[in-house]
């Protein structure tokens, strides 16, 4: 038996260093669009065969076929339709049978969320659910419009594809998970770092990149003083971890990188920022507010297995809507098919009637 020689051991080495290195590297081709002043090195990298992977899932559905016009209102017809009471007839069932394809396409269909011996029953929590996520849906197209209208596109907005894509329960939600295992020792509290997690893009940030910001009053976003000598406020790197945690979530959640809001000579300097910063700001207050008062409010309603590990409800965050695309079904405007039905807030008589049956 021949024995390797010294050389043949070093270039095995040398190529399983090397394999090691460049395993966490992307293999061309990838293409790159300025999208600040030349010079500024702001610019998106693209990989074209992970947007290949994701274009299946970004494609609007076609809309249904408009309503026919002169039918009484469905609240006139059927029972129990607090929220959609005010719609013709015809354009509530056009609205029922988007909404069956939408999220339960391959299941039960209406019965999903109905008794379909009693359409007006409430028994059904899927149907308690769904009429606050009309109502959450109202709401966003009608107060959130710096978000999700920003490009001043009328038909923009939301519907509930948008995120559910055919599926029952959206493919990003989050819940409240237990820590990973003792956070103390010899080596100080890891805060959740070192157990690389989908919610910071795999990195070995602390885990938990939403609670903090979109969830309750919300910690403001730092990460570094914009002075040498600061007075006041002074970040910890803690809360820098963390910021840098929220920004890996949404880079990865949007498909993009730092410089599609950010001028990287300066990360803090709105003036030096692109408008999609702005956006990204009422972007991360809107989740925070649907979180507070939409989602997690439903834990009460949801059976344990549509629970977290500690008993809270999935909520939002910004993949949950884009997906891995910087926009949203790539900024097709699918409330515009939809809009006397998803576009305003829902009336106060609505939201009275709710709350005086202890479904809001």
């Amino acid at each position: 038996m021949s024995a390797y020689r010294p050389s043949q051991l070093v270039r095995g080495a040398a190529l399983a260093v090397a394999v090691l290195v460049l395993s966490a590297c992307e293999r061309p081709p990838i293409e790159y669009v300025q999208s600040g002043y030349r010079g500024t090195a702001m610019g998106q990298v693209y990989n074209p065969r992970h947007l290949a992977t994701q274009a299946d899932v970004n494609v609007a559905p076609a809309a249904l076929p408009p309503a026919g016009e002169g039918t009484p209102a469905a609240k006139t017809i059927y029972q129990n339709v607090p929220v959609l009471g005010d719609l013709s007839a015809a354009e509530f069932t056009r609205l029922m049978v988007a909404i069956t394809g939408w999220v339960a396409p391959e299941s039960e269909g209406c019965g999903y969320c109905h008794n379909l011996a009693n359409l007006a029953s409430d028994e059904k929590y899927t149907k308690v659910v769904s009429r606050r996520m009309i109502q959450m849906t109202q709401y966003i197209n009608a107060t959130w419009k710096q978000h999700v209208a920003s490009s001043g596109n009328p038909g923009a907005g939301v519907t509930c594809h948008t995120c559910h894509r055919g599926k029952q329960v959206p493919a990003n939600v989050w819940v409240a998970e237990r820590p990973p295992g003792p956070q103390g020792g010899s080596l100080g509290n890891r805060v959740g770092q070192n157990n690389p997690v989908r919610a910071v893009a795999w990195s070995t940030l602390p885990q938990d990149a939403f609670t903090p910001y979109f969830l309750g009053t919300g910690e403001s976003i730092r990460v570094a003083a914009t002075t040498a000598l600061p007075t006041g406020y002074v970040d910890t790197l803690n809360r820098t971890e963390k910021t840098y945690g929220l920004m890996m979530h949404m880079s990865d959640g949007l498909g993009v990188n730092c410089t599609f809001c950010h001028n990287s000579r300066n990360f803090g300097d709105w003036e030096n920022s692109t408008p999609q910063r702005v956006t990204a700001w009422h972007g991360i207050r809107m989740v925070r507010e649907i979180n507070n008062g939409y989602l997690a409010p439903l834990a009460s309603a949801l059976p344990t297995h549509r629970k977290g590990p500690l008993g809270d409800a999935p909520k939002a965050n910004c993949a949950t809507c884009h997906q891995g695309a910087y926009k949203p079904l790539y900024g097709t405007p699918v409330l515009a098919d939809y809009a006397t039905a998803l576009g305003g807030a829902p009336p106060a008589t609505a939201a009275a009637a709710l709350r005086k049956g202890g479904r809001s």
